[in-house]
């Protein structure tokens, strides 16, 4: 009995009109980067492990998808040395996995983004803008909008701590989406305001607990937020600090007034953190360069956004859909010392990723693609014999040599088959040559969706074109 074909849980196959919007999305990404003078490099799938371990939480290196050694990863092993209970048959996973595992799949494109700056800096001039699109790995539980291997376009800038590098990401977003004709609510935080609240907390040790269960409040709700860092050892008192933060509404400089007032010793607690004060002059700034610069999508001030990566430092940043129910579209922040891992300190950084996944999902439900992108070709030749063909065949060479896509249906057949190929595939023209225009040195074309039918002469290329690409 033959095997059913399937693949992974959390993957897909694309189908070509699929294909076709994916391009759509990253031809426009793609050229939105390049006009803020980003240029693209590409880096591994697989990245060592001791590259990926690390540096994105405990959750983040659960997801993390390993390799196996190549050959026979088991052979020499002492598998006794690792079994935690010979009752339960239970091993130490995570030292076995260590042992046998070398190299993993990439779980973003930021960290491998930080280790090529490292093994390339003599290359380089910084500031370093680049711009990378490819999938990214995440063994996570496969659900609407979340899938296991997605493709991700990263933005980055390296080597620099102005804060017009976060303003110009804000405006990549503005005209990226724009372009797309999505409605997006771009939420804005600064990892520093979060620190200075686990301070003023009485907690500054418990600053990655308190982001980790805020980053689920949109998730779980403010109860289970709570709860979580109930769970995580922090007191009654700090989590009363911490609840009007989340709560906080008002106009952005209302609410960093408000901000202000606690960070510099208004809380409950007395407490000053410098810290959060920094943050919010950050803040301050970014918003004035953002109102300067007259950006079209609405842009908010999210004092309950965390984004759950350790290694934020600064402006955190999350894009969601208006009138689209999925996860958020776009994310990114500051990362300050990202590249001191892998031993180039003191390289600060910004950047903000696209899901392209998600966007095509939101591209698509709320049927926003251009009907163009579907087409593969613009025009199909009839094939109505062989001395038609070979008359064709000048033609359909000057205008695929001047770009336009174009076909000659594969055999001689019915009409009736041509055209209904022609429909399948969303080809808007159609041009049926036979002897009368043969020996009148024409071609004749129709247009399909309207019904308009026009003859050139067959040197006549120029106004073909215009006549099938207008």
């Amino acid at each position: 009995m033959a095997q059913k074909p399937s693949i992974p849980k959390g993957t897909r196959d694309f189908s070509p009109a699929e294909t076709a919007g994916r391009n759509y999305i990253f031809d426009t990404i793609r050229s939105v980067f390049r006009t803020y003078g980003y240029v693209q490099i590409e880096t591994p799938a697989m990245e060592n492990l001791s590259t990926l371990l690390g540096k994105y939480g405990e959750e983040g290196d659960r997801l993390l998808f390993r390799i196996l050694n190549s050959g026979d990863a088991f052979s020499g092993i002492d598998f006794d040395s690792y079994c935690i209970d010979k009752r339960t048959n239970s091993y130490d996973s995570r030292a076995l996995s260590a042992k046998v595992c070398e190299k993993g799949l990439r779980y973003d494109l930021t960290v491998p983004f930080a280790r090529y700056v490292v093994q390339h800096q003599s290359e380089l001039s910084f500031p370093f803008r680049r711009c990378q699109i490819q999938p990214v790995w995440r063994a996570d539980r496969p659900q609407k909008g979340r899938y296991r291997e997605f493709y991700q376009c990263d933005a980055d800038v390296i080597g620099s701590d102005s804060l017009l590098n976060e303003l110009e990401l804000v405006q990549i977003v503005d005209r990226v989406f724009g372009l797309l004709g999505i409605s997006v609510s771009i939420r804005i935080n600064n990892r520093k305001v979060l620190t200075g609240l686990a301070e003023i907390a009485g907690f500054p040790d418990k600053v990655v607990d308190m982001t980790v269960a805020i980053d689920k409040i949109e998730k779980t709700g403010l109860e289970a937020v709570e709860a979580e860092m109930r769970e995580k050892g922090l007191s009654e008192e700090a989590i009363k600090v911490i609840e009007p933060v989340l709560l906080l509404s008002g106009s952005t400089r209302e609410k960093i007034a408000c901000m202000r007032t606690m960070m510099g010793g208004g809380s409950a607690s007395g407490i000053v953190s410098e810290t959060g004060l920094k943050g919010l002059d950050e803040l301050d700034e970014l918003f004035g360069l953002i109102s300067a610069a007259s950006v079209s999508q609405e842009v908010v001030l999210d004092l309950s956004l965390a984004r759950g990566l350790n290694y934020y430092t600064g402006a955190i940043f999350e894009v969601k859909a208006n009138d689209f129910q999925i996860g958020s579209i776009c994310g990114g922040g500051r990362y300050d010392n990202l590249t001191g891992i892998f031993g180039l300190p003191g390289m600060s950084g910004v950047g903000i990723s696209f899901g392209a996944d998600r966007i095509y999902d939101v591209l698509k439900g709320l049927d926003l693609f251009p009907e163009s992108i579907a087409e593969s070709s613009r025009i199909l030749f009839a094939n109505m014999g062989d001395r038609e063909l070979r008359y064709l065949l000048p033609v359909v060479k000057s205008l695929r040599d001047a770009g336009v896509a174009c076909e000659i249906y594969h055999e001689h057949s019915k009409l009736k088959k041509q055209f209904d190929y022609a429909a399948k595939k969303s080809i808007p023209f159609i041009s049926i040559v036979g002897e009368d225009e043969i020996s009148r040195g024409e071609v004749n074309v129709k247009n399909l969706t309207t019904g308009e039918q026009k003859s050139f002469a067959a040197s006549d290329i120029e106004h073909l074109i215009s006549f099938v690409c207008r």
